[in-house]
């Protein structure tokens, strides 16, 4: 009978302690990163009042006779479920999604406590600590690397007050950029000015290391419409700057004429010869007029015309005036006895494209490349047109707007008027050359009549090259900005190799980067492959001196990509843009604001609009997380059976992300918990029940005396 008022009595004692456990979980309902318990219920020893015995022959076996003598709580079990993310408007509140605790320590990291509750906050030099004044430990920003090292040891997480960031001078600047390598541009501007009067053909820039960059490339040039040129080999114009006129003799009467003309190639005329004939007038004026109708009738293929004054004295022109009769006429026979001698040329003169310079005889062809070579060579040209060049006061030039300027200025001896003609160059020989439609109608804008002292000029339309610019503001030590530019211009292209551009890097003075005038500013280039991709640049970086007090020679990396890579700057055909530009310096800069990622890390944004971690977060994981031990305050400590903790960064090696401005909220579910309290009172009052019980079967008991 005493048995069951003892396990009736300890049946109380145990529903006692789940009540306990239960209403310290409802306690806890709103209470920060709490995780509810269990109490684990086990019987006692049992009373055995017979044991249990096998079968024997006809008899079956017997169970064993034990009576239970209560219960008892064994265990309790802490439930590490996640609680729900709840946002909030402080941006230093962390919420952990998954596995781990913070790492919070009371001492300065002598010994270390745990938690998940995650409202955290600066104190006033600046530790990052919870509601208990304990703090988080993690790790900091390294002020040489300026890396936040996580294999580290853990350690306070301290930024103090008014926390600034020095300067920072650039040491790099990264461009992504295309540069248009197609037939039709919109970014361009005028080739380089060239003036009159240069003795040598050359381009009117050169490289870092004095080399020529063909800047004036007429090749590679666009016109006013931003329509390529696209000059091919040969391709060019005609040019003369009055008309070729040759005198002949006296016309005899009754003499046949025989003359032959000798043509260049271009025309395709077999032998390169044109005959011409015509018989006897019975008069020296009808010889004459017979002579001028057949020289006139071949004018198609020579350009050459006739015409006789009142002597019968014959003179022929040639104007190069169309573009079916313009190529260079030599006489190479007069028949004897007609009056006519053998005389000089009557010339127009070529220019071609995309040949090696070389210096030629006025009256001979010319070939060019550059806007300065074309320049000379006309320049050269009409001057010696003159009976003195060198007192020849006609000048060729580019000026600013990318035009040819020819001027006729003088009034001496030497002077003439000028007949400027341009036609279009091409050839029907062996080797076929055909117009160039967009380069002959910029040339053909010279055309005009420039009479001598007139003063009066001649333009060209504009050739242009294909540009594009870049600029970002570079910093040096003392935290100074510097614009820094970068100007591209098209300058030669290869069909089996790709392009090429050349490259201005220019700063404002009295910064330098460059150890000779200008100063300034460095000259370069980039060149791309057929494909688009970039092949090379140079120069690879720059030495710049603010030359206002902050450190010399500071060391800025052009990175433009990797060769054949199209990482960095390309060249395909679609419109010059500026993708991407970047550069790693700054200026000084005040402590703004803090901000907390999902790693954990602690980011600081400057005055300066720089933004970079200043520490992070610590997390720890147990093998077993039921095995630690709760101090209040949302604290857990480390005991024999919860293992060693595993400490690392959020989101890595099971240990989950952190959410910033959020709080976990306890995991306590009100209605299980609200449903287990009516559980526990009903075992309560059962237990009750069998105490009371057994008293009355007591009472009836010592009745039985009475």
């Amino acid at each position: 009978m005493l048995k069951s008022l003892f396990s009736g009595v300890s049946g109380l004692q145990s529903h006692q302690i789940a009540m306990d456990v239960e209403s310290n979980n409802i306690a806890n309902v709103n209470t920060v990163g709490f995780k509810y318990s269990r109490a684990n219920f086990s019987d006692l020893l049992a009373q055995t009042q017979a044991i249990a015995t096998a079968p024997q022959g006809q008899l079956g076996g017997k169970n064993p006779v034990q009576v239970g003598l209560g219960a008892t709580v064994s265990s309790m079990t802490r439930i590490f479920s996640q609680g729900s993310v709840q946002n909030s408007d402080k941006n230093t509140d962390v919420a952990i999604q998954g596995d781990g605790f913070y790492i919070v320590s009371p001492d300065g990291g002598n010994t270390y406590k745990y938690t998940r509750a995650g409202d955290f906050k600066f104190d006033a030099k600046g530790n990052f600590v919870d509601n208990n004044g304990f703090v988080t430990q993690g790790w900091l920003r390294d002020p040489v690397s300026g890396k936040v090292d996580s294999t580290a040891p853990i350690t306070n997480i301290n930024i103090p007050p008014g926390l600034t960031t020095p300067a920072s001078a650039s040491q790099e600047v990264v461009l992504k950029a295309n540069l248009n390598s197609g037939p039709i541009v919109e970014s361009m501007s005028p080739a380089y000015e060239v003036k009159s009067g240069a003795s040598n053909v050359q381009p009117a820039a050169l490289d870092a290391n004095g080399n020529p960059i063909v800047s004036g490339n007429v090749g590679v040039m666009f016109n006013d419409s931003g329509e390529a040129f696209s000059l091919q080999e040969g391709q060019g114009v005609w040019a003369s700057f009055k008309s070729s006129e040759v005198t002949m003799g006296a016309v005899a009467a009754n003499d046949p004429l025989d003359i032959t003309f000798t043509v260049d190639a271009e025309l395709g005329i077999v032998g390169n010869a044109v005959n011409v004939t015509a018989l006897a007038g019975a008069t020296p004026a009808e010889t004459a007029t017979n002579y001028v109708a057949a020289i006139n009738a071949q004018s198609y293929k020579t350009g050459v015309t006739a015409s006789v004054d009142a002597l019968n004295v014959i003179t022929l022109t040639n104007t190069n005036a169309s573009d079916s009769a313009s190529h260079n006429i030599n006489i190479t026979a007069v028949a004897s006895g007609s009056g006519m001698a053998v005389a000089s040329d009557v010339t127009a003169y070529r220019y071609l494209y995309n040949k090696t310079s070389a210096a030629g005889a006025p009256g001979s062809d010319k070939t060019f490349t550059s806007m300065a070579d074309l320049r000379k060579w006309l320049e050269d040209e009409a001057r010696s047109l003159g009976t003195n060049p060198a007192n020849n006061g006609i000048s060729v030039s580019v000026n600013k707007q990318g035009k040819f300027e020819i001027q006729n200025p003088n009034n001496t001896v030497d002077d003439y008027d000028m007949n400027l003609k341009i036609t279009a160059y091409t050839n029907k020989g062996a080797t076929v050359v055909t117009e160039n439609t967009r380069f002959t109608r910029a040339m053909e804008a010279l055309n005009s009549v420039l009479p001598m002292a007139s003063g009066g000029k001649a333009f060209s339309q504009s050739f242009n090259a294909a540009t594009h610019s870049s600029s970002i503001d570079v910093f040096d030590s003392l935290g100074s900005k510097h614009t820094l530019r970068m100007e591209f211009r098209k300058t030669e292209l290869d069909q089996s190799t790709g392009s090429k551009w050349s490259m201005l890097v220019t700063v404002p003075p009295p910064a330098t980067i460059d150890t000779t005038a200008p100063y300034d500013e460095k000259k370069g280039s980039v060149r791309f492959n057929n494909d688009g991709s970039l092949s090379t640049y140079d120069p690879p970086n720059i030495s710049f001196s603010g030359n206002n007090g902050s450190a010399s020679d500071q060391q800025i990396n052009l990175s433009f990509g990797t060769a054949n890579a199209f990482n960095g700057m390309t060249s395909f055909d679609s419109r010059s843009a500026t993708s991407g530009i970047s550069q790693d310096g700054y200026t000084g800069g005040d402590l703004v604001g803090i901000r907390i990622d999902q790693s954990g890390t602690l980011v600081g944004s400057f005055s300066n609009g720089r933004s970079f971690g200043l520490a992070q977060i610590a997390m720890a994981k147990f093998t077993n997380n039921e095995g630690l031990s709760t101090e209040g305050g949302n604290i857990f400590i480390q005991t024999a059976n919860s293992g060693d903790p595993i400490i690392g960064t959020a989101a890595t090696a099971g240990r989950g992300f952190i959410q910033a401005a959020a709080l976990e909220a306890s995991n306590v579910d009100l209605s299980r918990a609200l449903t287990q309290l009516i559980i526990i009172q009903r075992g309560f009052q059962a237990n009750g029940k069998t105490i009371t019980t057994s008293d009355q079967l007591l009472q009836t008991l010592i009745g039985l005396k009475q």
